[in-house]
């Protein structure tokens, strides 16, 4: 389904580096929740299994011949029937909308080697939302001789094959655009690493280390609080009639509310999280630049004493 010519669209395609980080992030979580660690004990007679592959939706703005793709977000997706869920993806299109009314679903993405027979299905259904989809395809397997992003972006093309039109993917060059924000982002992850004595060397990393020992401590007290209620039950143990009650009493606190209304304020506060979030990073972003102005104003001042000129800032 894919040729190795280059599109002739004409077309300018500029990937953000958040787009990346977010398929990554994408694949990371699903292959660890789908293939669970194995002991060394079994470690042999388990096979290998197959790397599982993401979809998402791409959202950017095009201005005439230039496509900027700022952002992704995750898509539903059944392999049986190769198709997309699309209830869900016309709900996160509407909460984008609501945060960034200038971006447009531009395309998917998805992961692999090389694109498929599969993908053209998908393609085709979000032609709907865009006439001419951009697919980009991030290869997850490592190649330390490789110099250049694993990522491609596949545009689509009719070509007449043994006589019959057909839609084939064929590669487009693109840039990697960036801004100060997303610099300063993937500088700092790209510096998370474990220090000397066993703690993360900044502090995001070691709020997350805090973070995932909370969660590992929980998780342990849970697991035994469970077997001790199993024992109960196998009547191993003499029932602790006290503790049922807590137990029942703290499982009645939990939520377990699934309805329309609910998913509604959820959402809206997680639009507003966002939203903070993004002002957080302006704010940031602002106070960097007249800083950046100030030193400016300085430097040139000084300079205009010297040189008998007058500052214009």
């Amino acid at each position: 389904m894919s040729s190795s010519s280059s599109s002739s669209s004409g077309l300018t395609f500029k990937l953000h580096p958040l787009v990346i980080v977010n398929i990554s992030d994408h694949y990371t979580r699903v292959k660890s929740q789908s293939h669970p660690t194995h002991s060394a004990a079994d470690a042999s007679s388990v096979a290998s299994p197959k790397p599982p592959r993401v979809f998402g939706c791409v959202i950017g703005i095009q201005r005439g011949r230039t496509v900027e793709i700022f952002n992704s977000f995750e898509l539903l997706y059944d392999s049986s029937t190769h198709s997309l869920d699309r209830a869900f993806l016309e709900k996160k299109q509407e909460l984008y909308k609501k945060v960034f009314p200038n971006f447009y679903i531009l395309g998917w993405y998805s992961t692999g080697s090389d694109a498929q027979e599969s993908d053209m299905v998908i393609h085709k259904a979000l032609m709907d939302i865009n006439e001419s989809p951009v697919y980009v395809l991030l290869s997850p397997s490592i190649n330390p001789t490789q110099k250049d992003l694993p990522v491609t972006i596949f545009e689509s093309e009719l070509h007449v094959i043994d006589g019959m039109p057909q839609l084939i993917f064929v590669r487009s060059s693109y840039t990697i655009e960036t801004v100060e924000a997303e610099r300063i982002s993937v500088d700092h992850v790209a510096h998370l690493k474990p220090s000397d004595g066993g703690s993360a060397a900044t502090q995001l990393a070691a709020q997350l280390t805090g973070i995932h020992s909370a969660v590992k401590m929980l998780n342990s007290r849970i697991r035994v609080l469970y077997h001790y209620l199993l024992s109960m039950q196998k009547e191993d143990i003499p029932c602790d009639y006290s503790l049922l009650r807590q137990a029942s009493s703290l499982l009645r606190r939990l939520p377990a509310i699934e309805s329309d209304k609910f998913q509604d304020n959820f959402f809206m506060e997680y639009n507003d999280t966002l939203l903070i979030t993004y002002l957080a990073m302006f704010t940031n972003c602002t106070s960097t630049m007249n800083e950046l102005v100030d030193k400016f104003n300085t430097a040139y001042e000084r300079h205009s004493r010297r040189g008998g000129r007058t500052a214009f800032i």
